[in-house]
Formats: C-alpha cells, sequence, structure tokens
C-alpha cells in the first residue's frame, strides 16, 4: 500500500477529489526539487535544454510574462515526458504517451497553496494549463495549439497567480528589469509586457520621467551583469584593467555599454528619441553622464573585491 501524504490525507478529509489531491501533492514534489534554482518573476528552466526545446524556450520568453511573486518554470522534454497525471484524470491528460511533452509550472508562494501545471507541447492533443489549489482543480483551459496556449497561458498566470496587494518600487524595478533582459536576449520588442507595471512604459509608477526611467533601467541591468559571476571574467583583458584599478578604462567600458542599449532601444523602436522636447534631451545628456560615471564606481568597487 502506498503511503499517503498528511497534506493529501487533510485534502480528501475536506472532500477534494482524491485525483485531484494525489495530483497537485505531485506536482508540488517536482516544484519543490527545483524550487531552489528558481528566482521569482523569470522563466526558468529546470535543466539545460537541448537544441529540441531552445525554440519552444524562446516563444515562452517572448509570449508569457509573470509578475516579481511568481515562480515559473519550464521543463524541457527530457523531464517533462516522465511528470504524468493519473490516467484517473482524464481532464488533465494533454498529451498521448510517447509524444514528445513540455511542460511549465507556475506556483505563487502564500496562504493560497496554488499552483498551475500546463502542457505547451506542439505534440499535444489539448494543450493547456489546469489550476489547482488545495488539492482541488479549480478550473482548466484547452486551446487550439501551442501558440494560443502561451497566449492564452499569459492571460491565465496573471489572473490567478499575480500580486494582488499595492507593489512596492523594487516590484516594478525587477517587473520591468526582467522585461528588459528578455528584449535583450531574443533582441526583439515583441516581448509581452503589461506597460502598467513597467516603469519604462510609465514611468510615474517609481516617481520619474521617461529619461530618468531609461537611464534607471540601464544602470539596474549592467550593475546586475558586472556583478554577476564570470561576466568579467569572459573577458581576461577586463579582469587585469578592473584589477588595476583603471578608472579610464571603467569610465568607457561602461560608456560603450550604455551606447549598446540605447542602439539596442533605437533598433527596436522602443522610445522616440526625434520626439525628445529640449528639457529631456539636456536631462538625456545629465543622466548618461551621470549613470556612466555610477557604472564606473561600481567596476572600482568591484576591483576591490578581485585585487
Amino acid at each position: 500500500m502506498v503511503a499517503v501524504s498528511p497534506k493529501v490525507k487533510k485534502w480528501i478529509d475536506e472532500e477534494k477529489d482524491p485525483r485531484s489531491a494525489h495530483w497537485q501533492a505531485g506536482l508540488d514534489k517536482v516544484l519543490d526539487l527545483f524550487l531552489p534554482d528558481l528566482e521569482k518573476g523569470k522563466i526558468i528552466p529546470v535543466r539545460g535544454m537541448e537544441d529540441r526545446d531552445l525554440g519552444l524556450f524562446k516563444m515562452v520568453l517572448e509570449k508569457v510574462d509573470v509578475s516579481p511573486a511568481v515562480y515559473a518554470a519550464f521543463f524541457p522534454q527530457a523531464i517533462a515526458d516522465a511528470i504524468v497525471p493519473p490516467n484517473s484524470a482524464e481532464e488533465t491528460l494533454r498529451i498521448e504517451k510517447g509524444k514528445a511533452s513540455c511542460k511549465m509550472i507556475f506556483f505563487r508562494p502564500g496562504e493560497e497553496d496554488r499552483i498551475i501545471s500546463a502542457e505547451i507541447s506542439e505534440q499535444a492533443y489539448k494543450p493547456g494549463a489546469d489550476i489547482f489549489q488545495s488539492g482541488a482543480l479549480l478550473g482548466s483551459y484547452d486551446y487550439e495549439n501551442t501558440e494560443d496556449c502561451l497566449d492564452g497561458l499569459n492571460k491565465v498566470v496573471k489572473t490567478h497567480l499575480w500580486k494582488k496587494e499595492s507593489w512596492l518600487k523594487k516590484d516594478y524595478q525587477t517587473y520591468t528589469l526582467n522585461w528588459f533582459e528578455r528584449v535583450q536576449y531574443l533582441n526583439t520588442a515583441k516581448v509581452s509586457v503589461d506597460k502598467a507595471f513597467s516603469f519604462f512604459h510609465s514611468p510615474s509608477l517609481i516617481k520619474t520621467h521617461r529619461v530618468d526611467g531609461l537611464f534607471q533601467l540601464f544602470f539596474l541591468l549592467l550593475n546586475k551583469q558586472y556583478s554577476q559571476i564570470g561576466y568579467l571574467e569572459s573577458n581576461p583583458a577586463w579582469v587585469q584593467k578592473v584589477k588595476d584599478r583603471d578608472s579610464d578604462f571603467c569610465r568607457t567600458m561602461a560608456q560603450n555599454h550604455i551606447l549598446k542599449l540605447l542602439n539596442l532601444i533605437k533598433d527596436l523602436d522602443l522610445m522616440d528619441f526625434a520626439g525628445f522636447s529640449d528639457g529631456e534631451n539636456k536631462a538625456f545628456h545629465t543622466e548618461f553622464a551621470r549613470t556612466e560615471e555610477k557604472l564606473r564606481d561600481h567596476l572600482m568597487h568591484l576591483s576591490v573585491k578581485k585585487g
């Protein structure tokens, strides 16, 4: 006899469908296994992907959007094939046995024990998402194909898992940075974003204007990248220059990275630079210089750590 966990027993005692109770408990265990490698607000693959997974993963990054309170795990075929609901739970069966599966699991910690499981494989006969809470199947969403599924999944996750209470400044910063990292990685302006929560699109969210918001975004991104293990080490010449506390090099390095990001913004037509007012043009030059100096100082600080 298979032992029933206290959680499942409690749900069944509360008259939840045993099929849903056991399946959610199974999904919880899968998520717990990979949770240390996940990061709130970002879609993270739970293991290295093969070429067959990369195209779908990029489609997910473009179409699916998560808030800073939500964990989102991408399960490539090598793992997704083993995550199979019980045959008795017919409503959650979405792909034939032997077909290449690809799944996503979304989870927001809190009082509500709610989780969303989605089958997004292009080989699924019924791609879609199932929402569970405290051992009960709250609802299911079915789609004709993977592209429609991902478009719909974006709305499902926002409706059922996004943070309902007021966001703090750090939430807007995290959300906007995560969006822009996807833009940079995919090199497209089509990345899904809710402009009502992005300070790049709505700078009043953090009580600023669009020029300052632009450079705040650049600083957040580059400051994060410079601090990442292995970023400077990817270019040995950089490492030595930073260790030597070469101020001019650090300033030039920061300047070049800012210019590269500005070109990306321009190429993707994400901001109308030609439409700047005289005041905005003045603010642009001021914030460029300020951000360049802040990043130079950050690189100089890193040199102390690496010295």
